[in-house]
């Protein structure tokens, strides 16, 4: 897949890649930042990979309240001046839902710190397992085994070894 990058005038920048067996970031690009959802709206979650903000906001049946955004796992100078600008709307509450592990807490701290020089409200938010795409699969993996579950039930107006009816 390929994420898009784009600045706050929506021109893009770069954009993430990744496959099966790779990841990486767009020769030459810049790492801005990705966004998914409304540019206004009051909740921002902070991911380090585009992968991640969009198994977050499928998990979270893409709230009309939240822009998700990436950071592709960067944090230039130019991320953390787009991150503060949006940090700074009124009204903003930041959440860091960064990867469970030690470099997703250190990210948790930078974004908590920057919410707090933007004047906002922040808290993280982290997933399960190592990170929102692995939560994802899980959670599509054990819908998946209840939907079969549910198919291979005898009807209840059977007893097992009877005949079926006609």
């Amino acid at each position: 897949m390929w994420a898009a990058h784009r600045g706050a005038d929506g021109a893009v920048t770069g954009w993430e890649e990744r496959g099966p067996d790779w990841r990486g970031f767009a020769t030459g690009g810049a790492k801005l930042l990705f966004r998914l959802g409304p540019g206004d709206a009051p909740r921002i979650c902070v991911t380090e990979a585009a992968i991640d903000a969009m198994s977050l906001a499928a998990i979270e049946h893409l709230r009309p309240d939240t822009l998700y955004l990436s950071t592709g796992g960067g944090w230039s100078p130019v991320t953390a001046a787009a991150l503060l600008a949006v940090a700074t709307t009124p009204g903003v509450h930041l959440v860091a839902a960064t990867d469970n592990n030690t470099q997703g807490d250190a990210y948790a701290g930078r974004l908590v710190a920057l919410a707090a020089e933007a004047g906002c409200s922040a808290e993280r938010l982290c997933p399960a397992a190592d990170d929102w795409n692995a939560d994802l699969k899980k959670q599509e993996q054990e819908t998946e085994e209840r939907r079969r579950e549910a198919e291979c039930r005898m009807p209840a107006g059977r007893v097992k070894g009877e005949a079926s009816p006609g």
